[in-house]
Order: C-alpha cells, then structure tokens, then sequence
C-alpha cells in the first residue's frame, strides 16, 4: 500500500510541476524568439526565408535582394555594436532597482545610476537613428517616400514613439531589429 501511495503522489506531483509549463500554449512566450523576421514566420513569407526584412513597412517597398542583403548586413552590424549597450543598460536597470529596494535608499547613488541609465539609451537611440539614415541610403526616391508615408518606427499605443514604453516591443530603444 506505501509502495502504490508513494508512486501514486510522484505522479500527482509530476502531474502539478507540468502543468504550468503547458498553460501557456504554443506560441511565442517570453523568450527571445526572433519575432518578425526571417524564421519568425510572421512576416508575408510564412517564414520561408523569401523576406528578410525586420519591419513589416520595409516588406512592402519591394526591395531587391541586393537592397535586402545590404540592410541585413546593416541590422546584423547595428545588433553587433549595441548588444554591449543593451547589456549595461539592463545592469544598471538591475542595479538601480536594487538600489531602490534598499531599507533606506541613497538619493545621490539613485540619482547617479538613472542618469548613467539615460546616457547609455540615448547612445542606443543615437545608434539607431544611424541605422534608420544608413537604411534609408540603401533605399531608392520611390521607396523612402513610400516609407515616410507609412509611418515608419511608429507603432500602435501611446507617447511620441507610438507605444506605451518607448519601443521596447522588440528591442528597447531602437527601431529597428531582427
């Protein structure tokens, strides 16, 4: 009876542990799948590799596969050079959060550390407004006016940049990535 007791509450238990994991579905979750893009297969392709583009106001200019090769080039750069960013910014969020759960919080150590924080997103916001000119480069006339016309960078929600938080539905700060 122990025995048949003791297996029967291992499988209850492998049965809750599981449950959570399953609740969610398929789908994208929290991590960092590759979203709209190439292999995301949200994009007008069905992620079958023909677009490779990471916004969906760039699929629509019809670009060649030369114009698609050089604005990967140009994401896979702008990814390349801002990861140390986006890294020290989450620290410091981590740190500045840290800060502020503190029992009695030092007002000049906070103050030090957002605005630290505000100087690394606006060197993110500064290298993405590099990336929108060198895409806007491989563009030709038609097509940057096409893109200005579709309001590009800007997406459903509130505040200047179209959603409730800054940009952070992709990446944070930035405007474009894959």
């Amino acid at each position: 009876m122990k025995k048949l007791t003791l297996i029967l509450m291992a499988v209850v238990l492998g049965i809750l542990l599981t449950v959570p994991a399953f609740a969610f579905g398929p789908g994208e979750g929290r991590g960092t799948g590759e979203g709209i893009g190439p292999g995301g297969g949200r994009g007008p392709d069905d992620g079958k590799g023909e677009c490779h583009c990471s916004k969906p106001e760039l699929w629509k200019l019809n670009l060649s596969d030369e114009q698609k090769t050089k604005i990967e080039a140009l994401q896979t750069a702008h990814l390349k050079e801002v990861r140390p960013l986006r890294e020290k910014v989450f620290d410091k969020s981590v740190e500045l959060r840290r800060l502020w759960l503190q029992v009695n919080p030092d007002k000049d150590k906070i103050t030090a550390a957002q605005k630290e924080l505000r100087i690394l997103r606006d060197k993110m916001e500064d290298k993405a407004t590099t990336l929108r000119f060198e895409i806007r480069k491989v563009l030709t006339p038609e097509q940057n006016e096409k893109l200005a016309n579709s309001h590009w960078g800007r997406g459903p929600g509130f505040g200047p940049r179209g959603s409730m938080r800054g940009n952070d539905r992709h990446c944070p700060g930035m405007e474009m990535c894959p």
